[in-house]
């Protein structure tokens, strides 16, 4: 508990930082900002990469974790079940006990038994043996006894046999418990050491799943970082390209002026007021062939295209150009129309082709908003598949923060 809120508190530190790390922008030109632009996409480009590749890796290990509490649920299964079969086995156990103690019981009276037996022999001697042969009447009664005899013989050699059987049955008891008893605690044993090293395993990989949330934290707070930058770098050359507007539009104004006060002094002479319209004509028309941006034949052909389909409906997950389709499947579709296979998401081409900066741009380039792109059409303008509201139109280039431009043409 200590540690996790040793490292929320550092990611906490590490994010404030990285709000003051965002500097104002300094660059004054439109050229410089564009170069800051294209550097910090670039950036935030490899950061997003990192982010995608933790994201992957973190995955992983929650697969390896869930597969570890898989094993654990197993290994105290198993637990259970051999803790169950220790409790039966103590009660064979139990059992065989009571008839280990009778096995002694039985062996006990056979050794008194025997005991009296042995001392009697010892007592007598062969002699009362002898006396049993002499002591005969006739040969019949000496037979009747020497059978006797042998049926004494037989008697205390039989006596001693189950005397040593049972001695061996109880030794073989005796092993058998043993035997038992050592295997279940073995058994028990082996499964408990598997059970500390799996969960020696699986906190290993909760705290390597932990320091990949720290790890991706730290870079979304980069992402974040170079966001905001390209965020107020957009701005400011959105906020040039209008003052740079206004200031042409402020020179055709006077220029209309001035020529307008030329043709009022100049009212008698038709000639020189017919050559003022062809200059004002000429003007004009050079002003509109300069707004317009200049490109490949075949990226001018795609902006063209594309524009065919503006008004159409814009459908999530939808690729058709008549029916309707999302951001990433009108683009993919309008260049597949002229034989480019271009990847499904708008993340996947955001890396397509070559990056280009906002001053290249050129008809037929890719924009790539983060999570939405666009066709440039030329004259800061692009045609892309909006929302549901509004369908396929025709917005200005700089109306999002513009993190890669693309070039496929």
């Amino acid at each position: 508990m200590k540690r996790r809120y040793v490292q929320t508190v550092c990611v906490l530190l590490s994010f404030i930082m990285f709000l003051f790390m965002v500097e104002p922008v300094s660059a004054t030109t439109i050229s410089d900002l564009q170069n800051e632009l294209k550097k910090d996409q670039s950036q935030l480009k490899n950061v997003n990469q990192q982010i995608s590749d933790y994201k992957g890796a973190q995955a992983d290990v929650g697969e390896e974790i869930e597969a570890l509490d898989e094993e654990m649920v197993s290994l105290l299964t198993d637990i259970n079940l051999i803790e169950e079969a220790i409790a039966d086995k103590e009660e064979d156990i139990a059992q065989t006990q009571i008839e280990y103690d009778a096995a002694v019981a039985e062996k006990d009276e056979q050794y008194e038994s025997m005991k009296i037996r042995i001392r009697f022999m010892y007592e007598k001697g062969e002699t009362s043996y002898l006396q049993l042969f002499f002591g005969a009447k006739n040969m019949g009664d000496m037979m009747n006894k020497a059978h006797y005899v042998e049926e004494l013989y037989e008697y205390d050699r039989t006596l001693l046999e189950e005397y040593e059987a049972t001695v061996q049955e109880v030794a073989a008891l005796q092993d058998t418990l043993e035997e038992e008893k050592s295997e279940l605690e073995t058994s028990k044993t082996e499964l408990k050491e598997e059970q500390a090293y799996v969960e020696e395993v699986l906190a290993q990989k909760q705290q390597e799943y932990e320091n990949y949330n720290v790890v991706l934290a730290k870079a979304k707070q980069e992402a974040a970082t170079y966001t905001a930058k390209i965020k107020q770098e957009t701005a400011k050359i959105k906020q040039l390209e209008e003052e740079e507007r206004k200031r042409k539009e402020e020179e055709e104004r006077k220029k209309k002026e001035q020529e307008a006060l030329l043709a009022s002094q100049n009212d008698g002479d038709s000639d020189s007021e017919e050559q003022g319209k062809e200059e004002t004509s000429s003007s004009s028309s050079s002003s509109s062939s300069g707004s317009s941006s200049g490109g490949s034949g075949k990226g001018q052909q795609i902006a063209d295209y594309a524009c065919k389909f503006i008004g159409n409906p814009y459908v999530a997950g939808g690729t058709s150009l008549t029916n309707g389709a999302d951001c990433s499947g009108f683009v993919m579709s309008v260049y597949q129309a002229f034989g480019y296979s271009l990847p499904r998401s708008s993340y996947a081409q955001s890396a397509v082709g070559k990056g280009v900066s906002y001053s290249e741009a050129q008809p037929g380039d890719i924009i790539y908003y983060g999570g939405h792109v666009g066709i440039y059409i030329g004259n800061g303008q692009i045609v892309h598949a909006s929302t549901e509201r509004t369908g396929i139109k025709i917005t200005s280039a700089t109306y999002r923060s513009i993190i890669t431009i693309r070039r496929i043409v």
